[in-house]
């Protein structure tokens, strides 16, 4: 396996696994951006249970190559929607740069997937 998609698999497997961790223990810092983006309360731990589903994915699919493009293609259409929902509410860049760097690296660990 290529040493490039194991390293941005693993970022963005440990990516995804911290932000998720910032859902369930509902930072204040992540809880009032989610709430400004439009996301209910009860919606939140489930968000945080699909980016732990995609980041475990990632992680298995290093061995099962489908499971990891499953959880890639996955990822990016989870900060596709963050960045979205930023974008609908107007902000700037700097506010939303994470997700939008997220996405990026969920970009590249599909492609480095679909190669694999």
């Amino acid at each position: 396996m290529h040493l490039a998609t194991i390293i941005v698999t693993s970022l963005l497997g440990l990516a995804a696994l911290a932000s998720a961790a910032g859902k369930l223990r509902r930072s204040p810092a992540v809880i009032a951006s989610m709430t400004h983006v439009g996301v209910r309360d009860a919606q939140v731990p489930i968000l945080g249970v699909i980016e732990i589903a995609g980041g475990a994915g990632l992680f298995v699919g290093l061995a099962v190559v489908s499971l990891g493009r499953l959880a890639a293609a996955g990822l990016v259409l989870y900060f596709l929607g963050a960045v979205i929902a930023h974008r609908r509410v107007k902000d700037r860049i700097a506010v939303f740069a994470p997700a939008a760097l997220l996405l990026v690296v969920a970009v590249a660990t599909f492609v480095l997937q679909v190669q694999r």
